[in-house]
């Protein structure tokens, strides 16, 4: 067997990938959509923008995630005032008394593989313009030469979109658009006390240190093997093309190019479950591709019914929402696997040992909470462990 083809071992990628996302669930509160998205925007080779107000961990999520895959790593705040050779290389000199003009690009963008740009709208023209050819086409213009780039992901981060005309086109060569906001009540303990174990371990010069868990040789490799997953069966491309007509019928721009594009991160997804095809369940992704934050509404009320009505229909397959998700999602959690385990379908022991550890994280998650209804919602969690060890499928 090839190394490409050793590679695409669904269930082996697909668990190392789950692990790196496990990984960063634990160093990151409630992020788990967005860390799924980061994850699936390397592994499709596409770019990913995060918008939030300062302090919502979009810094952290980057660095953090740049530290887990073994990559050349680069990263800059942009300001108007960033020059060219602070991103793509000071002038070669001694290029230049000799009449030729390029720039050393050794550890800047050019050879970089996994890029993260703050504030990436802040940039001013001459920075946005050699910019938009390394996203879009993984090439650099250096002096008469055009280097190829390695380039696997760029991921950026603003406090707002951009609303100038001129920006559209950096703004666009991000496939995904995710919002990263404030964390809610239910998360404000775990918030705190995580934040003081960190700001603690710093203080004291202590650093956590995390193997990686994915190479830059194995997604190169992975994006030259990309169209081995790329199949759809015909009912998934029948709704997405119905999605895309609704979704372009409530007035939000959709070009063919970005919906071709969108099909690699769907694929992506697929392989992220361990999946032979995409479903229904990675048209969650559409819930992000946005041009202003008040469409991200509408897209949820899209797609959201779509992505629940397949869980519905297929429960095994539901996601854990994880053990920092509040109340709601918990409940909700609880019940669709209540009905799964108690509704008489026929489950292998691989489906039942994973929703019963699913249930013993939903029961850790409410030990967490403090009030009447997560210590209620813990008791019927326990009848329904006790249930289900009680049953013949356990005597």
């Amino acid at each position: 067997m090839n190394q490409t083809a050793n590679l695409l071992d669904r269930p082996r990628l697909a668990a190392r990938l789950q692990e790196l996302a496990r990984t960063l669930d634990r160093a990151i509160l409630d992020k788990q959509e967005i860390i799924r998205l980061m994850v699936i925007s390397v592994v499709s080779g596409e770019h990913m923008v995060l918008v939030g107000p300062p302090g919502t961990a979009k810094s952290a999520l980057v660095r953090s995630f740049a530290r887990l895959v073994d990559a050349r790593y680069f990263e800059y705040l942009l300001t108007r005032f960033t020059e060219p050779n602070e991103l793509f290389g000071p002038v070669d000199m001694t290029a230049f008394r000799q009449g030729e003009y390029r720039r050393r690009t050794e550890g800047m963008i050019p050879e970089a593989e996994v890029v993260f740009l703050d504030e990436v709208f802040k940039a001013n023209s001459a920075i946005l313009n050699s910019l938009l050819t390394l996203l879009n086409e993984r090439s650099y213009a250096n002096g008469r030469n055009v280097l190829q780039c390695p380039l696997l992901s760029v991921f950026g981060a603003s406090n707002e979109v951009p609303n100038d005309e001129n920006l559209h086109a950096i703004f666009d060569r991000f496939l995904l658009r995710v919002r990263s906001d404030y964390l809610d009540s239910y998360h404000f303990q775990n918030l705190v006390l995580r934040g003081v174990e960190h700001e603690v371990a710093s203080l004291r010069g202590v650093h956590a240190q995390q193997q990686p868990l994915l190479s830059s040789d194995q997604l190169h490799q992975l994006h030259h093997g990309f169209g081995e997953l790329m199949n759809f069966s015909e009912d998934f491309l029948t709704t997405y093309k119905g999605l895309i007509f609704q979704i372009r019928s409530e007035g939000i721009s959709v070009s063919d190019r970005r919906v071709v594009k969108l099909t690699k991160l769907f694929a992506a997804s697929a392989l992220f479950d361990g999946r032979v095809t995409p479903c229904a369940a990675d048209f969650f992704v559409l819930k992000h591709i946005w041009n202003n934050l008040d469409q991200s509404e509408i897209l949820a009320e899209i797609v959201s019914p779509v992505v629940d009505r397949y869980f519905r229909d297929h429960p095994e397959e539901r996601r854990f929402v994880g053990p920092s998700a509040g109340l709601d999602q918990l409940l909700a959690e609880l019940e669709m696997i209540r009905d799964l385990l108690t509704g008489g379908r026929s489950l292998s022991d691989i489906q039942l040992f994973s929703q019963l550890k699913n249930l013993n994280e939903i029961k850790a998650a409410l030990q967490g909470i403090d009030n009447e209804t997560a210590r209620r919602m813990v008791a019927q969690v326990d009848q329904l462990l006790d249930s289900v060890f009680s049953s013949s499928k356990f005597a």
